[in-house]
């Protein structure tokens, strides 16, 4: 299968080595002249109906350092069954690894962002002999194990499972067509991806008990007023909104993304307190395992943004 894709050896290579440790495959990859080592040359490749896409740098307008991945089941409103699970975390798990990718953008084809779990399949992914939950296979916890920026383009319905998801992104941008729904109580299913958890962070103990417990859907105007999401753009300018945000992350230091999205997320739970002195203890660490080259770097770089004129030292210079 592999060999028929057209695509440079070495990210054939990754792909194979990541995603074939199980039967499922991310069936859509979209690369045009990007691997990790900046080779050149690689065309389309597209197979229809695969319940995953991804497109890497360059493909379809996708900027440098900058992943979409796209759940691709609209006729089912992008409902997971256990085969979208597995892609989607086999997606997650081979994105993450890869050190030109410095941002990622999870949104859905057609009118949903994810409608959660397909509840014809919801037997066999709670109860089959495959355990998918709290696994490998599992996409959220790929999502957690992520490094980079996970952008959430919410262009519409997020109900329940796809609440979740939405809710384990790093921030969310949405469409005016843009719905969270939670259906756990309705239904009788009980959450396993972090709902009861993550909502009362973004919204409040009040609203989430609200939302949670009522079933009744949170409109993009609502969700905007209480937080939820960053920001409501039209339709037709969601990605382009979503891509110029990861842009803008890819253009910055790849190390320093990933230092100061896992700083934030560590001081969440802690004090105010508690917060500073982490931070100060990490920054001092961090610069005082600096050497010569890297403060090169810094000045290097300032001085570009600045306009300033002068030759770089490398040396530290006092506040």
């Amino acid at each position: 299968f592999f060999s028929k894709i057209p695509m440079n050896l070495g990210l054939r290579r990754r792909i194979k080595a990541n995603l074939c440790c199980s039967k499922y495959f991310v069936l859509v990859v979209r690369q045009h002249g990007f691997s990790s080592q900046s080779q050149q040359g690689a065309t389309e490749f597209l197979s229809v109906g695969a319940p995953v896409v991804v497109d890497l740098p360059s493909s379809c307008g996708t900027p440098p350092h900058v992943a979409v991945l796209s759940l691709n089941r609209p006729n089912q409103l992008n409902a997971m069954n256990l085969e979208t699970m597995c892609h989607l975390a086999h997606a997650f798990s081979h994105l993450r690894k890869l050190p030109d990718i410095r941002a990622i953008i999870l949104t859905g084809k057609g009118r949903a962002f994810c409608a959660g779990i397909d509840l014809t399949s919801a037997g066999e992914i709670f109860q089959g002999h495959t355990k998918i939950i709290g696994s490998d296979m599992d996409p959220v916890v790929q999502m957690r194990c992520t490094e980079v920026p996970i952008i959430g383009a919410i262009n519409g319905h997020a109900i329940t499972g796809g609440f979740e998801l939405a809710l384990n992104c790093d921030f969310l941008v949405g469409s005016p067509e843009a719905c969270f729904m939670d259906t756990h109580s309705k239904f009788g299913i009980h959450p396993c991806w972090g709902l009861s958890q993550l909502l009362p962070k973004y919204i409040g103990p009040s609203r989430a008990k609200e939302v949670s417990l009522s079933a009744r859907p949170v409109d993009a105007n609502t969700a905007v007023k209480w937080g939820l999401l960053n920001r409501v753009v039209p339709s037709d300018q969601l990605l382009g909104e979503c891509l110029g945000i990861a842009q803008a992350i890819g253009d910055n230091s790849p190390d320093f993304i990933r230092r100061y999205k896992r700083l934030i997320d560590d001081s969440l739970d802690l004090s105010l307190e508690a917060g500073l002195d982490m931070e100060a203890q990490k920054g001092l660490q961090y610069y005082e395992s600096m050497g010569p080259e890297q403060f090169l770097t810094m000045e290097t770089f300032i001085s570009s943004r600045s306009g300033r004129k002068g030759k770089p030292t490398g040396k530290p210079k006092s506040a």
